[in-house]
């Protein structure tokens, strides 16, 4: 949308039906003030579709014959794509130091991680890096699942080149390590990448997390804050369902799971503790 351009009007009616559809599709909460914002995100979408109003659109997604393809586009234009490698580094320290070490010395088997939401895969390729970094990708049978619902996200990962932005937080010399100077940016180490495996899901849809969730340990970081506490309830129950007892479920240090649902057979990591 070009800047002397007005949003679409959004009418609180059609706004309350559209924000529930996306809510119950895609997991994602706007609240009663998130009407504007919610306007502006998708005004580009109802005029590249020429479309009159939201309404109409509202139509399309849960009515037309495209509704799938236009889910994706719209997955794409509320999705937080705001990652860096070496974030909220405490709880990979605790996995890397701690709970790896664990799980090898209990004999537990193949070591399994799922960074559940990974938008573009700076969360994966940092613990594929720090458990490099600690010997530990060698010797272990370790795979990393990374998913996400936004195509153009994965899209990102899966090319594994990455611009200034990405670094700010990662020490120089892991860069220097680990990342070729690329045209365009820099590209991830190919052995780093090969332990990392993409795919698409939504955490809504518990067929598509069955065999993901499976994973001991369970990176869900800075992905609640944008549900409801009832989505919430919804995903946490869907990964407690398949993940394994012990299991680990790590959220984002601002996020807290105390007014969703809980389930006992899994601990959980917040707040740069865990417990």
């Amino acid at each position: 949308m070009s800047s002397h351009e007005k949003p679409v009007e959004l009418p609180m009616g059609v706004f309350t039906i559209l924000r529930d559809i996306i809510r119950d599709r895609i997991g994602v909460t706007f609240e009663e003030g998130g009407r504007e914002l919610l306007a502006t995100k998708l005004t580009d979408r109802i005029r590249d579709l020429n479309l009159r109003s939201f309404l109409d659109y509202y139509y399309l997604l849960k009515y037309d014959a495209a509704a799938d393809a236009e889910w994706d586009r719209l997955t794409d234009a509320l999705s937080v794509q705001e990652t860096y490698f070496w974030r909220e580094m405490d709880q990979i320290r605790t996995l890397v130091d701690s709970l790896i070490p664990q799980f090898v010395d209990a004999g537990r088997g193949p070591i399994r991680i799922w960074s559940a939401a990974c938008a573009t895969g700076e969360e994966p390729l940092t613990i594929a890096i720090a458990l490099a970094e600690a010997g530990w990708l060698d010797p272990c049978d370790i795979e990393i699942w990374a998913s996400d619902t936004s195509p153009s996200a994965l899209e990102k990962a899966n090319r594994g080149i990455y611009r200034e932005r990405s670094f700010r937080a990662l020490p120089v010399a892991l860069r220097t390590k680990y990342f070729t100077e690329v045209d365009g940016g820099w590209r991830i180490d190919p052995k780093i990448r090969s332990y990392v495996k993409y795919s698409r899901a939504n955490l809504l849809e518990r067929h598509e997390i069955r065999n993901l969730a499976t994973a001991p340990f369970v990176f869900c970081r800075n992905v609640f804050i944008y549900f409801s506490t009832q989505t919430v309830s919804r995903v946490v129950g869907h990964f407690s369902e398949r993940m394994p007892v012990p299991g680990y479920l790590f959220v984002g240090v601002s996020e807290s799971l105390v007014r969703a649902k809980r389930n006992t057979s899994w601990r959980r990591s917040q707040d740069r503790s865990f417990t």
